[in-house]
């Protein structure tokens, strides 16, 4: 019997995981938090059935933040099986704009079926109706001290 995976336990290493159900995809929104992001950086492919952001994500998982500045790395989160796209509080248009992903959850409508939920600072959100769920979190670069040197921080 071995027992779970905690952050502590994390390696120096970029990440790769995938999200086929409400549990891994629990894992992928942790990891995922505070992570900021252009709106010029968000893709839907509608013929592919794909949705896509480039984030600038905190390397949560890293058991050396403590002997170090906090980091960030550039991650893809791709989101597939994508019927359709909606947003609420994203202003169109303005590319520039820099969004901040505080969360990813699924609600189930007709199984395996639902929508994805991305909840966004400032009362933004993202809802991206699947098929069925899956998601992956992919970081394609190496690890760079985030530029404010410390964590975000959300007081209670």
């Amino acid at each position: 019997m071995s027992d779970d995976a905690r952050f502590e336990d994390g390696r120096e290493a970029p990440l790769n995981l995938g999200a086929l159900d409400i549990e891994d995809l629990k894992i992928v929104s942790a990891l995922s938090q505070d992570a900021v992001f252009p709106a010029s950086e968000m893709t839907w492919d509608a013929k592919g059935g794909r949705f896509a952001l480039f984030l600038n994500r905190v390397r949560w998982e890293d058991p050396g933040r403590t002997r170090h500045a906090p980091e960030r790395v550039q991650s893809v989160l791709v989101i597939s099986n994508v019927q359709k796209v909606a947003s609420q509080g994203v202003t169109k248009g303005d590319a520039d704009i820099v969004l901040s992903l505080l969360a990813l959850d699924f609600e189930e409508t007709d199984a395996p079926s639902g929508h994805i939920t991305l909840t966004l600072a400032g009362d933004g959100a993202l809802r991206v109706s699947v098929e069925a769920l899956d998601v992956t979190l992919k970081d394609v670069t190496k690890p760079y001290v985030a530029p404010s040197g410390k964590l975000p921080n959300h007081p209670a």
